[in-house]
């Protein structure tokens, strides 16, 4: 291919590109292989997942502790550990998308869910914790189709199609310790290591022999760290004798993500880079998390939560597509165990059942005038294993993203994840009788 075609192929493509800047357009089909089309905006869907029992109760929990599992969203929690504990979680998503023509395309896919560990350093006084988890994630598909004119010599039409897609997202590891210096008080702090890729591609088809098709990739590779720190108060007996309501909240420091860039152009899957890398920065922004929890007699436990993240504070030396907006969250549920803390009970009796629902205004939307929010019930059953503290937990999220008015799209959305927390006494002494 001469030079001078692949610069009218690339002026093509970027023309058209520029028709996919704007919002959703209901004659913009999404594939049905790819994920939410809103996670083309920014750096993806956030997601986080502090335990599989806070997934179900809300996703928020920060002032939630537990005996059978570690709160990685809240480092202060890990002083309260006895048990070594270790979980790992699957996802699985259904979406079916909406737009105001009434065209709709589904999905299923899975992905990793979360791994983590936590350790008691000095039971119930001095806790380590550690994660693996997604903190975003990029994975879209959108087909154009039309008819345009490439040479203003000839007034004959070509048909084209454009697809852009999108892979990828950051993941996010998290190490720190919990302290309790005093039977009501626990603190902690964590540091969060951030990487990952997210690669876009436009391939053009132009059908007409005079031109080929091509593919232009854009891919930028990032990484930061930054640290979290929490806080929570313990009061106990305020209303029964064996009741404790608990405060709590983390703040996330800003993170600075050194990212660099890469374009590649060329025929099908063959690409060449076109000049050299680029360097740059963006600027993460605080994150604020706030939450309350009451528990009664190991049988009933309430809690809810709420986050702020101004990402209108949000930087980046590359071009980022949709506008960025403060993000608010706000979160609550329940979970009621008949048999309490009794090991004697039944086994439906020992099953934990857990609901909650959240409100979650995004970080980004696709225009400046386009405000996009979930609105999700959550719930799940958590069952007790053979095997001494160690629970099965299913998980689910149901539904909606977005609305269809003002070219938008609305996503209503299925998630399943299941769940195994194993928790074990480690490096106790045997005792001889």
């Amino acid at each position: 291919m001469t030079n001078g075609l692949i610069s009218r192929l690339a002026a093509l493509a970027a023309c058209m590109a520029a028709a996919l800047a704007a919002p959703v357009h209901p004659a913009v089909a999404q594939t049905v292989q790819d994920g939410s089309i809103y996670s083309r905006y920014g750096l993806g869907e956030l997601r986080s997942f502090s335990s599989s029992r806070i997934q179900a109760m809300g996703g928020g929990g920060t002032a939630l502790w537990s005996g059978e599992s570690s709160n990685i969203g809240n480092p202060a929690t890990w002083s309260g550990q006895a048990l070594v504990h270790a979980a790992a979680s699957m996802r699985f998503d259904g979406i079916r998308t909406n737009d105001s023509a009434n065209n709709s395309k589904s999905l299923l896919s899975g992905t990793l869910g979360a791994i983590q560990f936590g350790m008691p350093l000095l039971t119930n006084r001095l806790g380590f914790g550690a994660a693996f988890e997604p903190y975003s994630r990029v994975n879209y598909g959108i087909v154009t189709e039309g008819s345009l004119v490439p040479d203003p010599r000839s007034s004959d039409d070509v048909a084209y199609r454009l697809i852009h897609s999108g892979t990828g997202g950051l993941q996010r590891v998290r190490t720190g310790l919990g302290y309790r210096p005093v039977s009501w008080f626990s603190v902690g702090a964590s540091i969060d290591f951030l990487f990952g890729i997210i690669e876009e591609t436009r391939r053009t088809t132009l059908f007409s022999d005079e031109f080929f098709e091509t593919n232009l990739a854009t891919t930028t590779r990032m990484r930061a760290t930054t640290a979290t720190a929490g806080a929570s108060l313990l009061l106990p007996d305020l209303v029964t004798d064996d009741d404790v309501l608990a405060l709590a909240g983390t703040v996330t420091l800003p993170a600075t993500i050194s990212a660099n860039r890469a374009v590649t152009l060329g025929e099908s899957l063959d690409r060449d880079t076109l000049g050299t890398r680029t360097a740059g920065d963006m600027q993460l922004p605080l994150g604020i998390r706030g939450g309350v929890s009451y528990a009664l007699q190991n049988r009933w436990s309430a809690t809810a939560d709420v986050l702020y993240e101004p990402w209108t504070d949000f930087r980046s030396d590359f071009s980022l597509p949709g506008s960025m907006r403060d993000r608010r969250r706000i979160s609550a549920g329940v979970e009621f165990r008949p048999a309490g803390s009794s090991q004697l009970e039944p086994y439906l009796a020992r099953t934990a059942y857990r609901l909650g629902f959240y409100l979650d205004e995004m970080y980004v939307s696709p225009a400046a005038d386009a405000e996009v929010g979930t609105r999700a019930i959550t719930g799940g059953l958590s069952f007790p294993a053979m095997l001494s503290g160690t629970r099965l937990d299913l998980t689910f999220l149901l539904g909606t993203r977005g609305s269809t008015a003002g070219n938008l799209v609305r996503d209503r959305f299925l998630t399943l994840s299941l769940t195994v927390n194993i928790g074990e006494r480690w490096f106790v002494k045997r005792k001889l009788g």
